[in-house]
């Protein structure tokens, strides 16, 4: 039978989340039903409802950070019992039989994935997320959530965690790399805990130093501000690695400048904006500048087990469902250190 679920959704593009009820679709014999105890507040979840990234279906429900407890499992599911803790990140779907699926890159997915909210899923339903009080995941894209992480700190891992994690990884951070970190966000903050667990020497770079005590507890070996000149001075040709989370246009050309030869900066703030780059900052030291999303199903496993590892969970404020909208407002303002996370126990 199907499923009903409490959930705050988006009516519009342009009005406040509301209270709703969702139908979720009938368990099946591939298919885990969770009980969603926490779900993260990502800045994707704003641009998506507002329509800033395309037009969307409404009413929607948006979370791609959700962690929960197994409610029931369908007839031939292995990998997952009634009781286990799970979480769900930013895919729920893919085609399974494409080379980058069958590399554990379903985020490549030729047919292209199905994300967990506005996404048109394999039956043609639309997608609704984590602000809700259950959904209904095929098995493979269900995650398991290390004993030693709580769920309200783990939910975050599942987007602000492998978005940070894969590039890492990736580009081989740790020990005796020199990794800059460029804001201290939701994304930065766990960016810099990964990469200090890692080995990697840690600078945070950002705007102002008002964030630099909370830098250093993180695991940060330095903090500079990006508006001071003699920043780009004192710095020049330091990094192996940087990690962009800004969500914003920045002097790509300028942090360019800051890497080693062979050096890489990697964006994984996803602005609205063009990022222009002059040739030149690439040219002049065979550098490179790449983009990286979050990582696939194996990848985010890996990324949870390391940090079950390590004591690494998300730095959060809990809120109640009906603070969703107040959150938004103060995520556009950067007034969170350093991540939503919402109770849908309050959803009842």
């Amino acid at each position: 039978m199907t499923t009903m679920a409490n959930a705050y959704a988006a009516p519009s593009a342009t009005e406040p989340l509301a209270p709703i009820q969702i139908e979720r679709r009938e368990v099946g014999p591939h298919d885990v039903l969770i009980d969603i105890k926490y779900a993260g507040i990502c800045h994707s979840d704003i641009h998506t409802v507002r329509g800033d990234w395309g037009p969307q279906s409404y009413p929607l429900a948006p979370g791609h950070e959700i962690a929960g407890i197994v409610a029931e499992v369908g007839s031939e599911v292995t990998k997952h019992k009634v009781g286990d803790r799970v979480g769900v990140g930013c895919m729920v779907n893919s085609c399974g039989k494409c080379e980058y699926c069958l590399d554990d890159l379903e985020q490549f997915c030729v047919e292209g994935m199905t994300g967990t909210y506005g996404a048109i899923d394999r039956d043609g339903t639309v997608t609704q997320g984590g602000y809700t009080t259950n959904v209904v995941v095929t098995e493979k894209f269900v995650l398991s959530i290390p004993d030693s992480i709580e769920l309200d700190v783990a939910a975050p891992l599942l987007c602000a965690g492998i978005t940070t994690y894969s590039p890492l990884h990736h580009w081989n951070a740790g020990p005796g790399k020199k990794v800059a970190v460029v804001g201290l966000g939701g994304l930065g903050h766990m960016a810099v805990k990964i990469a200090s667990a890692m080995g990697a020497e840690v600078t945070v770079l950002s705007q102002s130093l008002k964030k630099k005590e909370d830098g250093l507890k993180l695991g940060a070996s330095d903090y500079r501000a990006t508006s001071d000149e003699a920043t780009f001075k004192d710095l020049h040709k330091t990094f192996d690695l940087i990690i962009n989370t800004v969500s914003a246009s920045i002097n790509i050309s300028a942090f360019l400048q800051l890497l080693r030869v062979d050096g890489t900066l990697v964006n994984v703030g996803a602005p609205a904006e063009p990022l222009p780059v002059n040739a030149f900052a690439l040219i002049g030291g065979r550098r490179s500048f790449a983009g990286s999303n979050i990582g696939g199903i194996k990848e985010t496993q890996d990324m949870l087990d390391f940090c079950g590892e390590h004591g690494i969970g998300a730095e959060i404020e809990v809120i109640s469902a009906d603070k969703i909208n107040e959150a938004y407002e103060r995520v556009l303002k950067s007034d969170v250190r350093y991540r939503f996370v919402i109770d849908t126990a309050t959803m009842a």
